[in-house]
């Protein structure tokens, strides 16, 4: 029964926002002058006491110390109540009474109303913050963007649309949130490792790189993105685009484990269409969202290991309405493999499809508080490596 509340408890304080107010309270921690607070506090608590006290001594006698006290609890619920501007007039009718009701009523709410704009003051200092991209994401299990471009802004279209949402954060050093609504913005720069995990890199499944500019600078400090990921957050998968292709093997070293070259893939495209006409519109629908079908990858069903390529792709059809392209297999992709291909427990799928359905994608997000896993491990048998297209999945 303590785990189990124990748990709702933490699953509680994990919501986003509470995780933001936490942070914005971490921040401001060592600005407070505590002692200050400290001070108005036990200010208040005196003047609280002294008055109860009097009006007690004056407004009644006592007959015995008991119920001296216990007539003393009243009267300090008088002086709160009064503090708090709610206090009962009735309560006093001597002139000392009046004269200690009007200083606790002045001196009072002045140290209230100091405390409450303190609290204002904190308030709007969060919603400031907040909207300057000051503060923290808050979220698990979601999609870091690094970096703005135009890429990044049909990114941040494309994810929305998905069939599995994905709560997104944009990082990227300047002063308003370029992405709109529905986008948690960092302003900060995507190689502080500080502005990463503002933006929750530790707990992401995914992080986009995106260059801010065409240029060779532009995938350096990709490149030092990439690396600062790596240092704190190894486990989460790291998507980068690449402005020249000569620097794909700096991303390598890096550990980058997708790098897209937008050049090369939009020639070769381009160079295909212009053999078959009709090409660019198949691939446009198959990697974009929204009508149409989309390019999913998914785990393996556990009713269709062990099955050869042709029986596979039968199942796919018939029972999930999707038309299988190729089988990852660790870190190799087997692509239109030969027809004795067998599947194994721990393959994903490369699929085509209307909408997921009843299959398992690849990383999805869990439940609150589980982790999420990175990659199924390879399969411990080999297939000869003239069926396989080497990419790091």
């Amino acid at each position: 029964m303590r785990t189990r509340w124990r748990n709702r408890i933490s699953e509680v304080f994990a919501v986003p926002i509470f995780r933001r107010i936490a942070f914005h309270l971490r921040r401001i921690g060592g600005e407070l002058d505590r002692g200050f607070f400290l001070r108005l506090g036990v200010g208040l608590g005196a003047i609280v006491t002294i008055a109860a006290l009097i009006v007690t001594a004056i407004e009644g006698p006592h007959k015995s110390v008991g119920e001296f006290f216990s007539t003393l609890a009243g009267g300090i619920y008088w002086a709160v109540t009064t503090v708090m501007g709610s206090g009962d007039a009735s309560y006093v009718h001597s002139p000392v009474g009046y004269v200690v009701s009007w200083l606790l009523v002045l001196f009072g709410v002045a140290i209230v109303a100091t405390i409450t704009g303190a609290l204002v003051g904190l308030l709007i200092d969060f919603l400031i913050k907040e909207g300057q991209g000051m503060g923290a994401a808050g979220y698990r299990n979601h999609v870091v963007i690094c970096g703005w471009n135009p890429t990044a802004r049909e990114l941040v279209a494309e994810l929305s649309g998905d069939d599995y949402t994905h709560k997104l954060v944009l990082i990227h050093n300047t002063e308003k949130n370029p992405a709109g609504a529905g986008v948690y913005f960092v302003s900060g720069d995507p190689t502080s490792a500080d502005d990463l995990r503002r933006a929750g890199i530790e707990e992401a499944i995914a992080a986009v790189i995106c260059p801010g500019d065409p240029s060779n600078d532009a995938d350096m400090r990709s490149i030092l993105t990439v690396m600062a990921i790596e240092s704190i957050a190894p486990q989460v998968r790291t998507v980068v685009e690449a402005n020249n292709p000569a620097h794909v093997e700096h991303f390598k070293r890096a550990n980058a484990d997708e790098i897209v070259v937008t050049s090369r893939l939009t020639s070769r495209l381009m160079a295909r269409s212009s053999l078959y006409p009709g090409l660019t519109d198949v691939v446009t629908d198959i990697v974009s969202g929204g009508i149409g079908s989309e390019l999913y990858r998914v785990r393996l069903p556990e009713d269709c290991v062990h099955l050869s390529i042709d029986d596979l792709s039968t199942r796919l059809r018939a029972e999930h309405q999707a038309t299988l392209l190729a089988v990852c297999r660790g870190d190799s992709v087997f692509v239109n493999p030969s027809t004795d291909f067998q599947t194994a427990p721990t393959d994903d799928l490369i699929v085509v499809a209307e909408e997921l359905g009843d299959l398992e994608p690849v990383d999805a997000p869990t439940e609150l508080g589980e982790d999420v896993p990175r990659q199924r491990s390879a399969a411990s048998s080999k297939e000869p490596s003239s069926e396989a297209v080497k990419s790091r999945a």
